[in-house]
C-alpha cells in the first residue's frame, strides 16, 4: 500500500494526491501553516487521514513555538488548532486529533519532555489508525458473501487513512480470506477521487475493479450486478445520519430501493456523539473551479451559478449497519451508537475534550 503521508522527526511528507494517478510526489510539510494549506487544498484527504495530518501538524505547531520562545505557548497552540480546524470543517476527525492534542499538552507542558510527549501522542494516533482500520475489516468480514460484488462512493482507502483503508479496508480483507470480490467504482464527481484514487489504489494491489460514472450506479442494481455497498464516512451523527461525499445519498436511495445492504465504515472517532442528527453537520461548500473544469480544462460556460456542496448526509433509515472498529452497530442507531461509544476508552471517541 502507498503511504498517505511520512513522519521524519522534522518534516512530514504529504502525497500529493491531486496529482494521482499520474504522478506520485510528497510535499514537504515544515510548518503548521503548510499543513493547513494541504489539508485545505486536498493535497490530504479523507477523514481519518486528515486527522493523522493534523496531529502531525500539531506537532509542528509546537516545535516553531518553542523554537520562537512564544511566550504563552498554551494560547499560541490553540490558535494553530483552530487553524487546522478551520481548512475542512465536516471531517470530524480533524478536531478530534488536535484537541487530543491540546488536551494532552494540558498535562505535559511543565515536564522536561513535553515536546517528546506531543511527538509521542502524534505518531499514537499514526499507529492506532492503521490498527482501526484492520479491525473494521475483520469485523466486517461476516458481512461480505464468499464471491461479492460491491460498489464504493469516493475513496475509503489506504489514501484517505493512515493505511489500509475503511470502506476498502473492507475489500482487502475480504480479499486476504479467499473471497472472490470485485468492486465497482464510482468516479466521484466533482474531484473525481473515485477514478483518480480509489481505481488506482485497487490496481495496485491487483484487486478486480471496474470505473463507471456516478449516473450508472442504480442501473447496474437494477441488473443485479451490484451485491452490497460499502461506504466511508466524514462525521456520523449520534443518529447514525451520516456525511460522506457528495452523491453517497443518492447510491443509498438506489440501494434501498433495489433491496441491496448499504454498509458504512468507519472508526468510532468519526462518530460525533454531540451532534444530534445529520441536519446539525457542516457541510463544507468548495470551489466552483471543481465542477466548471475537469483538470485544467473549463467544461461550463464562463459565468455560470455554479453549487458545489463537498458532502451530503445519508438518513439512518437507509443505512444497513455501520461498521466500525469497535464493533458492527444497527437500528435504533441513536441507542447502539451510544452503547458502543459508552463503552469506549475516552481517546477513542469522537467527541473530545
Amino acid at each position: 500500500m502507498v503511504e498517505t503521508l511520512r513522519w521524519d522527526g522534522s518534516i512530514l511528507w504529504i502525497l500529493d494526491q491531486t496529482r494521482l494517478p499520474l504522478d506520485i510526489r510528497y510535499e514537504p510539510c515544515s510548518t503548521v501553516d503548510a499543513v493547513a494549506g494541504c489539508i485545505r487544498n486536498m493535497l490530504v484527504r479523507g477523514a481519518p487521514a486528515i486527522g493523522v495530518t493534523a496531529g502531525f501538524g500539531m506537532v509542528l505547531a509546537m516545535k516553531q513555538g518553542m523554537a520562537d520562545n512564544v511566550p504563552d505557548i498554551r494560547s499560541w497552540m490553540h490558535d494553530k488548532a483552530k487553524l487546522l480546524e478551520s481548512t475542512r470543517p465536516t471531517a470530524v476527525n480533524l478536531a478530534w486529533a488536535t484537541r487530543t492534542i491540546l488536551d494532552h499538552l494540558d498535562r505535559v507542558l511543565n515536564t522536561n519532555d513535553a515536546m517528546a510527549q506531543i511527538e509521542s501522542l502524534a505518531s499514537k494516533i499514526y499507529n492506532e489508525d492503521l490498527q482501526r482500520c484492520r479491525r473494521i475489516g475483520q469485523y466486517a468480514a461476516p458481512l461480505i458473501p464468499r464471491k461479492a460484488s460491491i460498489l464504493t462512493h469516493c475513496n475509503a482507502g489506504a489514501l484517505a487513512t493512515a493505511g489500509y483503508g475503511t470502506a476498502l479496508g473492507v475489500v482487502r480483507r475480504a480479499v486476504e480470506d479467499g473471497k472472490q470480490i470485485r468492486v465497482f467504482a464510482d468516479e466521484t464527481r466533482p474531484f473525481l477521487q473515485g477514478a483518480r484514487l480509489t481505481a488506482w489504489e485497487l490496481m495496485q494491489d491487483n484487486i478486480d475493479v471496474t470505473l463507471i460514472t456516478d449516473s450508472m450506479a442504480a442501473h447496474f442494481m437494477s441488473l443485479g450486478d451490484i451485491d452490497l455497498v460499502v461506504v466511508g464516512a466524514d462525521r456520523i451523527a449520534a443518529n447514525g445520519d451520516t456525511a460522506n461525499k457528495i452523491g453517497t445519498y443518492s447510491v443509498a436511495l438506489a440501494a434501498k430501493a433495489h433491496g441491496v445492504p448499504f454498509y458504512v465504515a468507519a472508526p468510532v472517532n468519526t462518530i460525533d456523539s454531540d451532534c444530534p442528527d445529520g441536519s446539525q453537520i457542516p457541510i463544507e461548500e468548495r470551489s466552483i473551479e471543481e465542477v466548471t473544469h475537469i483538470g485544467d480544462i473549463r467544461v461550463a460556460p464562463v459565468g455560470i451559478k455554479v453549487r458545489n456542496p463537498a458532502f451530503d448526509v445519508t438518513p439512518n433509515h437507509l443505512v444497513s449497519a455501520i461498521i466500525t472498529d469497535k464493533g458492527i452497530v444497527k437500528a435504533d442507531y441513536r441507542t447502539s451508537i451510544a452503547a458502543l461509544t459508552e463503552l469506549c476508552h475516552p481517546d477513542d471517541r469522537s467527541a473530545p475534550g
